[in-house]
């Protein structure tokens, strides 16, 4: 009757069937479905051997299929989590045009925890960053999500390359230590070994500043279309300690690209790391509609197939600020020049058009002018940087002293000049060079013309 009645019996009434068996798929108490054994005309039931072979076939399907289940969870969880630490939207920033691309590995060792970010700075500086971290899976995507959050922390504050990395370095350490006394058998704990390759490009200066942790070298491709590796000093991976971390600087010009990567791209099975090169610079070097479509052509250069590791790949063409749009004057020690550094101010922003600017901006012109002849020492530099619809104003003195917001009591005559800045701009910091800082502030524009 079931057979009769039943629209998803059509394969066995199909079949003629005239004995049937039914097994259910069980693991550890838990039942995954039945499995149904017929038998044609002809044939006699069931009997006890049979049903013992057809029980010791589904316990074995019972287990391949929880095993299948378990495994597509924790792929589809490390995916999702994976895909909410990576960033989702590139931010705005005027410095570099970029395309990025993320491959998941397709072995059964799940996803990876290779990962790329872009990051405005100040003074309409933009880093960027890939790294790869050791191992797949959930554990390799957390301690991902752990460096890329400590990466962005340490531009913030305007680190220099070779010391977020030393930085970043003495992070691992300790996320090692605190991962491998909880898990002594971790062989990768806390991110040890690691690799990342750090680059701020400034498109005032037209220069870019990298370093790298083990990390495979950028690639840069002239606007002649000359493609070359960068020479820079590779470093330890991360989690070694002890070992130094140094940075170079390059000139970028207009229209250059520079291509960021893992090393998946080079690990596919039909070819050697020497062909894998070799395809990569023609790759990089045919012409392309797009950043997007570059992407795409070195990933089909290079990969027939799912690759057997992760992949990320960064594309940025630079940008630059032409000098119609920085202005930068040397101040004298003398606080007659605040006043000087008003009026260069406001001549200036008349020339840009940026009028309603003015007042603002030439208080907070003003209060750094004053504190940096004040507390700091000379030369003290000003520049203003019209990018888009953002108006920078940077103040440099040679002191290596951070300026720091306090609260001014009632009766006292200072105190309160990072205060105005901090309310009039929309973000300020400090950040510090070889010798000297830049104290900095960014306002947006309204109704900002060119």
């Amino acid at each position: 009757e079931w057979a009769a009645a039943d629209p998803g019996a059509a394969w066995l009434r199909a079949s003629g069937a005239r004995a049937l068996l039914a097994v259910p798929l069980l693991v550890q108490g838990s039942t995954l479905g039945v499995a149904l054994f017929g038998r044609r005309p002809g044939r006699g039931p069931f009997g006890p051997e049979e049903l013992r072979l057809a029980q010791e076939f589904t316990a074995r399907a019972a287990a391949g299929i929880r095993q299948a289940r378990s495994y597509t969870r924790a792929r589809t969880t490390t995916m999702a989590l994976q895909h909410s630490l990576l960033p989702h939207t590139l931010p705005e920033q005027a410095a570099l045009e970029i395309a990025t691309r993320y491959l998941p590995a397709a072995t059964r060792a799940g996803v990876g925890g290779d990962w790329f970010d872009v990051i405005p700075l100040s003074g309409a500086r933009v880093a960027l960053v890939v790294g790869d971290v050791v191992g797949h899976g959930i554990r390799a995507s957390a301690t991902m999500g752990r460096l890329r959050t400590a990466v962005r922390t340490l531009a913030d504050v305007d680190l220099p390359a070779d010391e977020l990395l030393t930085h970043l370095d003495d992070l691992v350490l300790r996320l090692a230590a605190d991962e491998g006394s909880a898990d002594p058998a971790a062989e990768t704990a806390g991110g040890i070994g690691t690799t990342c390759l750090y680059a701020v490009y400034d498109p005032v200066s037209r220069r870019c500043t990298l370093a790298r942790a083990g990390h495979p070298p950028p690639a840069v491709v002239s606007p002649d279309g000359a493609v070359r590796f960068l020479d820079v000093p590779a470093g330890p991976p991360l989690g070694l300690g002890g070992l130094p971390f140094e940075a170079i600087e390059t000139d970028l010009p207009e229209g250059s690209l520079l291509v960021l990567y893992t090393n998946g791209l080079f690990e596919a099975r039909e070819h050697d790391i020497d062909e894998a090169l070799d395809k990569m610079f023609a790759a990089l070097g045919r012409p392309a509609k797009s950043l997007d479509a570059l992407c795409d052509h070195v990933l089909t250069a290079l990969l027939s197939h799912r690759p057997d590791d992760d992949i990320a790949l960064l594309v940025a063409r630079t940008r630059v600020l032409h000098e119609d749009r920085v202005a930068a004057w040397e101040l004298r020690n003398d606080p007659t020049d605040v006043s000087r550094a008003r009026h260069l101010v406001h001549d200036q922003l008349t020339t840009w058009d940026l009028e309603e600017a003015a007042f603002p901006t030439e208080l907070m012109v003003s209060e750094l002018v004053t504190n940096a002849m004040r507390y700091g020492r000379p030369p003290i530099q000003l520049r203003l940087i019209h990018r888009d619809a953002t108006l920078i104003c940077e103040v440099y003195d040679s002191s290596g002293t951070t300026p720091h917001m306090r609260r001014a009591r009632i009766f006292d005559e200072g105190g309160r000049g990072l205060l105005l800045v901090a309310q009039l701009a929309d973000r300020w910091g400090t950040r510090h060079d070889r010798v000297g800082k830049t104290v900095w502030a960014e306002q947006s524009l309204s109704g900002a013309s060119g």
